[in-house]
C-alpha cells in the first residue's frame, strides 16, 4: 500500500479505491444490494485485483442493476432473465484469463434461471457468483420469489403458500466446490467471503440475504433487515489471508483455529464459535442447512470449499492463447486432419 499526498492510498496494482467504484447506485435508499456493491469495491481494491481484468455479468432484477454500481472500468454483460450462466460460460471460455463475477437475485437464479444456475454449479465454471436474495421481485411491485418462506404474508401478495427454495443446498446438492450464505447486514464477513470467492479455483457461490426495504420489510419476514441482525448465527469468524502473507491470528480469541488453504495459496481462516463445524465435509454442510432451515436460523460463513475440484476448463485441453484471440486458420482443423477423421469412420 503506497500513501501519496492529501492522503490518497494506493494498492498494489497502483489503484485507489476510487479506481473500482461505478456510477451512482439508483436503487431504494437503504437497499442491501448497495451494502454488496460496496463490499465489493473494498474487496477487489484490497486484493489488488486489475478492474480490467474482469468481467461482469447480470440477468434481469433489481440485483442485476448492481454491476453498474462497481468497477466501472471492467466490461459487463447484461443479459436475459435467468440466462447470465450462458453468456459467463461462453466469455470465461474464450478467455480464461478473466476473473468472471455474477451478481443474480432469487428470481434470476432460483425461479427462471435455476435450470442454468444449477448446469453452471456442476460445470464448477471458475467464477464468483453472488445472489442478492431478497424473496420478493422488487423491480415488478414484491411478488413472492422462489425463495419466500411459506406463510409470508405481504400487503398487496396475499400469503405465500409454497416451500422456499433454498439456494445455498441447491448448490451443493449440485456439487459446487465453494458454497457461503451471508448477510448484507454483516459487511466485514461479506467482504472477507468475496475476497476467499476471488482466491477459489472454481465456482463460488454466495447467498447473501439482501433485504428489500420496500417490500419486504415486516419486522418478521425472514429477508428483512431486523429478522437477519436478531437471527444471524455465525458459523465461525472469517478471515482471509493473501498469499505470501505472514499469517497471523492474533486477533482471535481462544479456541480452535482451522486453515484452508486455496488453489492459489492464498488462505481462509476460521474459528470455531459455537458449532464444531468442518466446511471440507460436504456431508456435515447438507446436515447443518437441513437443521438450519427446520428451525428458521440464518447460519451465514463459509459453508463448504473443496479446493481441489477439477473446472470445466481442467477438462479440455485448452492452448495457453485466449480461444478468442485465435485466428481462424488455427482454429480450423487442417484438410489431412479431416482425412484422418473421415478416415476413421470407415
Amino acid at each position: 500500500m503506497t500513501e501519496l499526498a492529501g492522503g490518497l492510498k494506493l494498492n498494489l496494482a497502483g489503484m485507489s479505491r476510487t479506481d473500482y467504484k461505478g456510477l451512482p447506485s439508483t436503487l431504494c435508499q437503504g437497499c442491501g444490494h448497495n451494502s454488496i456493491a460496496s463490499q465489493i469495491i473494498a474487496a477487489c481494491y484490497e486484493l489488488n485485483i486489475v478492474p480490467e481484468e474482469v468481467v461482469k455479468f447480470s440477468g434481469i432484477g433489481c440485483s442485476s442493476k448492481s454491476p453498474t454500481y462497481f468497477l466501472s472500468r471492467s466490461f459487463g454483460f447484461n443479459g436475459l432473465h435467468g440466462r447470465m450462466p450462458s453468456l459467463a460460460l461462453g466469455t470465461l471460455f474464450a478467455d480464461t484469463r478473466l476473473k468472471g463475477i455474477g451478481i443474480s437475485g432469487d428470481g434470476d437464479s432460483a425461479s427462471i434461471g435455476l435450470g442454468q444456475f444449477k448446469h453452471l454449479v456442476r460445470r464448477n465454471v471458475p467464477m464468483v457468483y453472488i445472489v442478492e436474495n431478497n424473496g420478493v421481485y422488487g423491480l415488478t411491485k414484491g411478488q413472492f420469489s422462489a425463495t419466500a418462506e411459506k406463510g409470508l404474508a405481504l400487503k398487496k401478495q396475499g400469503t405465500n403458500p409454497y416451500l422456499p427454495i433454498d439456494i445455498a443446498m441447491e448448490a451443493l446438492v449440485s456439487n459446487a466446490s465453494f458454497v457461503a450464505r451471508s448477510f448484507a447486514g454483516d459487511p466485514k464477513q461479506v467482504k472477507e467471503l468475496i475476497k476467499a470467492a476471488f482466491s477459489h479455483h472454481g465456482i463460488a457461490v454466495l447467498d447473501i440475504i439482501s433485504p428489500c426495504v420496500t417490500f419486504n420489510n415486516q419486522d418478521d419476514a425472514l429477508h428483512s433487515y431486523s429478522w437477519g441482525k436478531d437471527h444471524e448465527a455465525p458459523l465461525h469468524e472469517i478471515s482471509y489471508v493473501r498469499p505470501r502473507d505472514e499469517i497471523t491470528v492474533e486477533d482471535f480469541e481462544e479456541g480452535e483455529i482451522r486453515e484452508v488453504t486455496l488453489y492459489d495459496g492464498s488462505q481462509i481462516i476460521l474459528k470455531k464459535l459455537e458449532r464444531d463445524y468442518d466446511p471440507t465435509d460436504r456431508w456435515q454442510a447438507l446436515r447443518m442447512l437441513e437443521d438450519a432451515q427446520r428451525n428458521n436460523w440464518l447460519v451465514t460463513g463459509l459453508i463448504y470449499v473443496n479446493p481441489n475440484q477439477p473446472t470445466i476448463f481442467d477438462m479440455y485441453n485448452l492452448v495457453d492463447e485466449p480461444l478468442n484471440r485465435l485466428e481462424n486458420e488455427r482454429l480450423r482443423p487442417s484438410r489431412e486432419a479431416i482425412d484422418q477423421i473421415n478416415a476413421s469412420f470407415a
